[in-house]
């Protein structure tokens, strides 16, 4: 009998999403690196950054997509995301006007990586901001004809750079038409502008597919900026000369935009009533983004908040905590959360042993470990001369150093212990439980810890701000409670009744990882290893609703995302991100997705696995 067909609405897990867009984000990090001659530049929560710096979008031709956004009927283009998508993927119909319909191929991201490395070469950031016009839809139109400048300058050695930008581009545009986004009059507009004027400044031709849908407003268009548009390949090579030109495009383009909006109010206002949105809206991505720090969380990219973040701090620290987990529970309830987890461990059948030598593999560093006599070669070993008397013909007179696996290693697992991982606890503790005995069988020095907030919204702490006067900007405003389920000095035998409190669930309340953050990386500088691994199990944002209405609603983001960039700029302890149910790449350089409620527990320890490797 033939295989049964796999049902039509089949979709690639979360997981393999996840790795496929790093996987992408990497080799286009590498590309970037080597045609820029920039380096620090990579890729976290599928934005661009150097350094500690968030670079602009620069083109939206330039933002592919490794997952597939659905078709969206034309009466609902403010369809969702689907269910797999990442969290910092965009809205379907942002994913469908930057050309993710169907899902992007491999040469479209080689392009636009190309795109992107031509631009950070070959363009003056500071002059291009000098010259820049004020008016928006002038600015984006300006910024988009210098990307095609820099595109133009591409060296004759590189054919496969220039023929990668062309594909790239092409698939924008077809993508463009397949979303239907050409049938505004707006939309038509830039759609027309974007390709005549790569075709003039590049020498590339407009795609044979599109030039019919062109040619009436491509006519309209000739007596208005033909002059311009002759100019831009002949100044091509001067940033300063090019600008004139451009700038000439840019303020015929804004004036047509202006001019068939204003025609069109009341169809818009109608489209508005019913909750939707002008299409040509959806064209470009935010070409406002400075050279600030942005933020990056496990928001949508729409959430995020402008401006550069408040110094951190907290209003009280008087009610803060660290305490043992032990504590936390009575004796009888601890005793019955540990034969529950023990229940689910032994239903699980993984075998520490085989973990902790697959563990050992990826921990374990070289390490000198005496010398190997006896050898055909290698150095002369003294103590074997006397042989070579007795007997002229032995050749086994040599020694060689001897090197072997050691894993002077620390690993601390911080869990995130906000309300919404109370449903995840059960499978999550008997994961934790089976890495800590493999990892302490393996040799590695293992620490599991916690934090989540001792009330909910505001506590104490935000008792005090009231009574203060409710002073602006008070910083953190809960009182924190650091939870140790292990220490690094306890063998997994004294501590696994500990473990077993990670169940109880009035544990789960709020949360600010941040701060979480630096006290377990402190924990662990403390340990006199050669290497220290930060494990930070989490299913989202940090938390507090108290913090949130009191201060900037991402003011606990961006004091994760910074606190996670120094870390790791630090070097002295490595960070991996463990998502449940969600990719935390834009907080963590390495991380990982779990879907606890999927997966079986081997299957989730083989993912935690790949991580640390």
């Amino acid at each position: 009998m033939a295989d049964a067909a796999p049902p039509a609405d089949h979709a690639p897990s979360l997981q393999a999403l996840v790795r496929k867009q790093q996987s992408l984000d990497a080799l286009c990090a590498a590309t970037l690196r080597a045609l820029s001659g920039q380096s620090g530049l990579h890729y976290r929560g599928r934005k661009l950054w150097q350094g500690h710096t968030l670079l602009p979008s620069f083109a939206p031709h330039l933002h592919p997509q490794a997952d597939a956004a659905p078709a969206s009927d034309s009466s609902n283009p403010g369809a969702s995301s689907p269910a797999g998508a990442s969290a910092n993927q965009p809205r379907a119909q942002d994913s469908r006007a930057m050309g993710a319909t169907p899902a992007d191929d491999l040469a479209s991201f080689r392009g636009a990586a190309d795109g992107v490395a031509l631009r950070l070469r070959f363009s003056d950031r500071a002059l291009h901001q000098q010259l820049r016009p004020a008016l928006p839809m002038a600015r984006r139109v300006f910024d988009l004809l210098e990307q095609y400048r820099t595109e133009a300058l591409v060296p004759d050695a590189w054919p496969g750079v220039r023929a990668n930008m062309r594909h790239r581009f092409d698939a924008w545009s077809q993508a463009f038409v397949r979303a239907r986004l050409h049938e505004s009059a707006q939309g038509i507009l830039l759609l027309t502008v974007a390709n005549i004027c790569r075709a003039r400044v590049t020498g590339d031709p407009v795609p044979e597919g599109l030039q019919d849908v062109l040619e009436a407003t491509r006519f309209g268009l000739a007596p208005r900026l033909g002059h311009a548009l002759a100019g831009l390949r002949r100044s091509r090579h001067s940033q300063a000369d090019y600008a004139v030109h451009a700038l000439a495009i840019s303020a015929v383009v804004a004036a047509l935009v202006d001019s068939q909006a204003e025609s069109s109010k009341p169809a818009a206002r109608a489209r508005d009533e019913d909750g939707e949105e002008d299409a040509w809206l959806q064209i470009w991505v935010d070409f406002e983004a400075d050279s600030e720090p942005g933020f990056a969380s496990a928001l949508t990219q729409r959430d995020a908040p402008e401006g550069a973040p408040d110094a951190y701090r907290a209003f009280t620290t008087a009610y803060d905590r660290v305490v043992d987990a032990s504590a936390l529970v009575r004796a009888e309830q601890l005793a019955s959360l540990r034969a529950t987890l023990d229940a689910a461990v032994a239903q699980a059948a993984v075998s520490p042993g085989l973990l902790a030598r697959q563990l050992q593999a990826r921990l374990a560093l070289p390490e000198l470990d005496g010398w190997d006599s006896g050898q055909e070669s290698g150095r002369i070993d003294g103590s074997r001369l006397g042989q070579l008397i007795a007997s002229p013909q032995e050749r086994r007179l040599f020694r060689t150093e001897h090197i072997a696996p050691h894993t002077d290693c620390a690993l601390s697992v911080l869990v995130d212990c906000s309300g919404s991982m109370k449903t995840h606890a059960l499978a999550l503790a008997t994961a934790l439980d089976v890495l800590l005995r493999a990892l302490e069988r393996a040799g590695v020095q293992t620490e599991l810890l916690g934090y989540t907030t001792g009330a909910w919204n505001g506590g104490r702490a935000l008792r005090d701000w009231r009574r203060a006067g409710k002073p602006a900007a008070p910083g953190r405003l809960n009182e924190l409670c650091h939870i140790v389920f292990k220490d690094q000095a306890s063998p997994y035998r004294s501590a696994r009744r500990s473990l077993a409190a990670l169940l109880k669930p009035e544990l789960f309340r709020e949360c600010a990882d941040g701060e979480a953050l630096r006290w377990a990386s402190a924990r662990l500088q403390a340990q006199d290893v050669r290497r220290r691994i930060l494990l930070v199990v989490s299913d989202g944002s940090p938390m507090d609703g108290a913090t949130a209405l009191a201060n900037d609603p991402h003011y606990l983001d961006r004091h994760l995302q910074a606190t996670a960039a120094q870390i790791e700029a630090q070097g002295q302890v490595e960070l991996r991100g463990v998502g449940v149910g969600l990719d935390l790449s834009a907080y963590y350089q390495r991380s990982v997705v779990l879907d606890l409620a999927g997966q079986t527990t081997r299957q989730v320890l083989a993912e935690v696995l790949g991580v640390l490797g």
